[in-house]
């Protein structure tokens, strides 16, 4: 069993800390490559661009999941490549939050000038065995994460997700959650409560262009249903024009039947470049149906956005809490049926 040295035991004699990687706590949406959690191999990362490899340690939609009855949860979080925007929350960015039975427990709250990882813990009143999901930061690279319980407290692996297989997210630094208030609110978050689904987070911050590495890496994937959410980070519609199509064609070639799910970017209001881009979404699906494909869907930006409206937003672009919850109720139906 791995150790942990100078974790804060918060004046309790009985906490003992263990590894994530150790079982039977399982990982969701990531890997650990030896130094690091990704989301990406290593190999592909640096085949894509060097932005991709710089953020394909972010651990945007990472979870660990567990059960126990441990009256207490506490984390020991090494970190780096910690996140700080003015207009992003640093436990969105750069913190931990902690569901029991899918009900939202409490956040891991990181002191503002955490640098290398910190130290929490969340308290219950009475012991008794919960299903446990601790989400990892949307744009901080986590090293390592050690949980804390109660010595003697029960701990079994969680009960599995009712879709196993994974949805899986590709798009700009909204799919990877910026600017959530923090990781459970993402939309992919919410939804992945709402359906018991397992997810994979493949947004990437300023550096979602389909290139050819990553187009093969998608393609090549196992998953339920497929969400293309590239838009924002095309440097043009002419761009755009040239990418988008080939992109979800080469996931349908690969897998014929998977369904797939087109997103424009999720804003209420367009201006004419935003609708012309829209517009070009809109001809793949077009051409898809039109080529008798079943499996395809879409969604449109002002459709995602409509509840919330212009105020959806924290700068007219990333969502705030009420976007991103206005997201995952236009998006449930629709997954909904193609899960199905």
């Amino acid at each position: 069993m791995r150790t942990v040295k100078e974790a804060d035991r918060f004046g309790r004699d009985d906490l003992v800390y263990r590894s994530a990687l150790d079982a039977p706590f399982r990982v969701y949406g990531l890997s650990h490559d030896g130094e690091r959690f990704r989301r990406l191999p290593r190999d592909t990362a640096r085949q894509t661009s060097e932005a991709v490899a710089c953020l394909a340690t972010n651990t945007a939609g990472g979870r660990v999941r567990f059960a126990s009855d441990s009256t207490y949860v506490a984390i020991h979080a090494e970190t780096d490549g910690v996140s700080k925007m003015g207009h992003f929350s640093p436990l969105g960015a750069a913190g931990f939050d902690l569901y029991a039975d899918d009900r939202y427990a409490g956040s891991f709250v990181p002191p503002y000038d955490q640098t290398d990882g910190y130290d929490a813990i969340l308290s219950f009143e009475t012991a008794e065995t919960r299903q446990f999901t601790i989400n990892l930061p949307l744009y901080t690279n986590v090293k390592a994460l050690w949980i804390g319980l109660q010595r003697g407290a029960h701990l079994e692996a969680p009960a599995e997700y009712a879709h196993t297989k994974p949805i899986v997210y590709y798009g700009s630094s909204i799919t990877q959650g910026g600017c959530a208030s923090r990781p459970g609110l993402s939309y992919q978050s919410i939804l992945a409560r709402a359906l018991d689904t397992d997810y994979v987070n493949l947004g990437f911050s300023g550096a979602c262009r389909a290139e050819p590495a990553m187009v093969s890496y998608l393609a090549g994937l196992e998953m339920s249903v497929f969400v293309c959410d590239y838009d924002h980070n095309a440097p043009d519609p002419e761009y755009l024009a040239a990418t988008h199509e080939p992109l979800v064609q080469a996931v349908r070639r690969a897998q014929p039947e998977l369904p797939i799910l087109l997103m424009s970017r999720p804003k209420f209001t367009l201006n004419e470049e935003e609708r012309q881009r829209l517009r070009i979404i809109e001809r793949t699906f077009d051409h898809m149906r039109a080529a008798g494909d079943r499996h395809v869907a879409m969604l449109d930006g002002p459709t995602l956005m409509a509840p919330a409206g212009n105020e959806g937003t924290v700068d007219d672009c990333h969502p705030n809490d009420l976007g991103f919850f206005a997201m995952a109720n236009a998006l449930a139906p629709v997954l909904r049926r193609l899960l199905s």
